[in-house]
């Protein structure tokens, strides 16, 4: 019998990661092609067309041997009728049946969801998450985002939108920092890769000598400021410290509500490592329920970039 594949695609803002999978979870071949946004999506739409077609030519595999394609985009999706309702930070992708355009076009089974479901199932599966039943896998980038798993199946909610711990409040203050969704209090708001910018730029402001002030080039990034923070400068290592107690104070209420064995951290803001993760496990520790808090591990994903593309090829059997 012929050894079975799928096709994951992790569709982000810049550029579109495709990969063959196999049914162990391994890459056996994968490339990238840019997004080009501004193009229009029906453009970004055939040239992934052209990709999976060079996949397929490339690797010599038929249309028999897929089981299906996946495919994770950052934004609002129907998963049920496979649609993407809309991306955010992609502009054009309103309600393209993305689903039914790819099975018209391979006549192979296609399903979609949002990226960081994607990376959840990809963590559970084959990375950090497995052998657990119950998790969340938070990506912390320019938003927050997560993927819940529970019982080992993927939360998705009535309306496909379960998922958005970065919109859980921590203030009621209307002073309180503005969110992208409009809304004040946000945790995204406070503990973001913007958020972590913009803490940099006022200790500047308050006139604090800093290693990342020498760093940047010419701008702050959230990179530049885990770079100093692992150099040991102080300023960069209390602004992740304050990034930390506001992600752990949010993941307590989630752990209150869902019990899970892990936390599962990535995204480009977690490459900061223990850094980040110990002032998130120290509030989390400090604010979780006894119980819950007591045994729910938080640790870095594993999967790295590749979550993404993995989880997404797993989509057609979750």
């Amino acid at each position: 019998m012929d050894k079975k594949y799928r096709i994951g695609v992790d569709v982000g803002g810049t550029n579109v990661k495709i990969a063959l999978v196999d049914t162990e979870g391994s890459i056996v071949y994968s490339n990238s092609i840019p997004t080009r946004a501004e193009m229009g999506y029906e453009y970004t739409v055939s040239s992934i067309k052209q990709a999976i077609s060079d996949l397929m030519k490339e690797t010599k595999t038929s249309k028999d041997v897929i089981e299906g394609i996946g495919f994770g985009f950052p934004g609002q999706i129907d998963c049920t009728n496979g649609i993407v309702r809309l991306l955010p930070n992609i502009p054009g992708w309103v309600n393209v049946p993305i689903a039914q355009i790819i099975e018209d076009e391979f006549g192979i089974p296609t399903k979609v969801d949002n990226d960081v479901r994607c990376a959840a199932l990809g963590e559970l599966n084959y990375g950090a998450g497995k052998g657990c039943q119950n998790l969340i896998c938070i990506t912390v980038g320019t938003g927050i985002g997560s993927g819940l798993i529970v019982n080992g199946k993927i939360v998705r909610g009535a309306d496909n939108a379960a998922g958005e711990i970065g919109h859980i409040k921590l203030s009621m203050d209307t002073t309180a920092p503005i969110c992208g969704c409009g809304d004040t209090g946000c945790l995204e708001a406070y503990a973001s890769g913007p958020a972590i910018v913009a803490l940099a730029e006022e200790y500047i402001k308050g006139g604090k000598s800093t290693k990342y002030r020498e760093l940047a080039n010419p701008e702050i990034t959230p990179y530049v400021v885990c770079e100093a923070a692992k150099q040991g400068d102080a300023v960069a290592k209390r602004i992740f410290t304050i990034i930390g107690t506001y992600i752990g104070i949010g993941m307590a209420s989630v752990v209150n509500l869902l019990n899970p064995e892990k936390i599962i951290i990535g995204g480009g803001v977690a490459g900061a490592g223990d850094i980040l993760m110990q002032p998130i496990e120290k509030a989390l520790k400090e604010r979780a329920m006894p119980i819950s808090g007591g045994s729910v591990q938080v640790v870095p994903a594993q999967l790295g970039n590749t979550a993404g593309v993995i989880g997404a090829s797993l989509l057609i059997e979750s």
